[in-house]
């Protein structure tokens, strides 16, 4: 079964995923990150300042991959996850912002890059040729997708276009003001196949609202119904668990 931990506050939940990160990154100071954005790492970035601070990690030499981006938005948007990243990774660590990668909607029209698909197909050889991802953060949304990796995508997929679900632009609404119309409805992600290269993966799932999804990840299929549960898959993945996302186990 997938291992995972219940804590008690999001503080202890942030403090036992950042170090998990600290030490692939002591060991391999040279390595990849796999980040994540939307509420569940914030405190685990922050903590990871902090351990950078004091010296307990460096993450100067690390490179890393956001696991998708939106398209429609303007560079520099301050929703763009680009920008998630840097005011919220870069900006607190020594991570250099050179080594920050991000699939690129705007390079559609550059050379070789001829469309939306070109770019995402780009992107995962660029994971590829870095090596692989050797430390992966993972969240989960209320519908059990990873990434931009709605319920129904194949097990098995590579970085591409997705479509984002209603559930998925209802849920992101409130980084848009609440304003569902805000919501861009297009992204590039990871696929799941992608994601599952990655040498280790932590997840982290906060709230009741994830509750159903974290139980059919662990204890569900095998399925696309469930796109996180190609996790039970995985030779090497941990679950964060708070009370709530943890109810039904």
């Amino acid at each position: 079964m997938m291992p995972y931990t219940v804590y008690e506050s999001p503080e202890e939940l942030a403090r036992d995923f950042a170090a998990c990160i600290a030490a692939v990154f002591r060991d391999k100071p040279n390595g990849v990150l796999g980040t994540a954005t939307g509420s569940s790492p914030l405190e685990v970035y922050r903590v990871l300042g902090r351990l950078v601070e004091i010296g307990a990690v460096s993450l100067k030499n690390v490179r890393t991959f956001q696991l998708d981006e939106y398209v429609g938005l303007p560079v520099g948007h301050e929703q763009s996850y680009r920008t998630f990243i840097e005011e919220n990774l870069v900006a607190l660590t020594d991570l250099n912002s050179a080594n920050v990668a991000v699939p690129n909607p705007h390079l559609v029209g550059e050379p070789g890059i001829a469309t939306l698909d070109d770019a995402a197909a780009a992107y995962d050889l660029d994971i590829k040729a870095a090596g692989g991802v050797d430390f992966q953060i993972l969240g989960i949304g209320s519908d059990g997708h990873i990434a931009f990796n709605e319920p129904g995508t194949p097990l098995d997929s590579r970085t591409h276009v997705a479509d984002l679900a209603p559930q998925t632009i209802a849920d992101n609404a409130r980084f848009f003001g609440g304003d569902q119309s805000q919501v861009p409805t297009q992204c590039i992600t990871q696929g799941l196949g992608t994601i599952m290269e990655a040498r280790a993966i932590g997840l982290i799932a906060m709230g009741e609202n994830k509750a159903q999804a974290v139980y059919d990840m662990i204890h569900g299929p095998v399925s696309p119904d469930c796109p996180a549960s190609v996790l039970q898959n995985h030779p090497d993945v941990r679950v964060y668990l708070d009370a709530g996302a943890a109810k039904l186990l």
